[in-house]
């Protein structure tokens, strides 16, 4: 905005500066009417008939985004406060939570993978199998368990 405002100060004082240099009488004539007077005026007047002009134009877009920023900013605090209202209730159900879990036992943790049972040097020697196996079979005997 500080840019165009400059900008548009720069082009009027140049404007200036060249209807000054060119003040010679002219006559401006628009159907039956008729103006004379010096190029300078007639270059000024139609300068701030232009700036007046786009003033108009431009003013119903300056109206609508004046009135939704002002929706926008009325929406944004709107917002703002149902963030909060919702930010207090979480604090207020975190506090619950812990009274909660604070007046109530904890139970305790159930192992979710079950002891392995102890399996000796022999058992392990023997196959895998769980009853230990004797170490030498006597020949003949013939009860050999597998």
């Amino acid at each position: 905005m500080q840019l165009a405002l400059i900008f548009g100060i720069v082009i009027a004082a140049g404007a200036v500066i060249f209807a000054l240099q060119n003040n010679i009488p002219v006559t401006v004539t628009l159907g039956l009417w008729s103006f004379d007077g010096s190029l300078a005026l007639l270059l000024l007047l139609a300068l701030g008939l232009g700036v007046l002009v786009a003033g108009l134009v431009s003013s119903p877009a300056v109206i609508r985004r004046q009135w939704a920023v002002s929706r926008l900013t009325r929406q944004v605090s709107d917002l703002e406060s149902r963030l909060a209202e919702q930010e207090k209730r979480n604090l207020e159900l975190a506090a619950n939570l812990a009274a909660e879990r604070a007046a109530r036992p904890q139970p305790e943790p159930i192992n979710a993978t079950p002891e392995k049972p102890y399996f000796g040097l022999r058992t392990l020697l023997g196959g895998g199998r769980e009853t230990p196996v004797p170490a030498l079979d006597k020949p003949g005997s013939g009860d050999s368990t597998p």
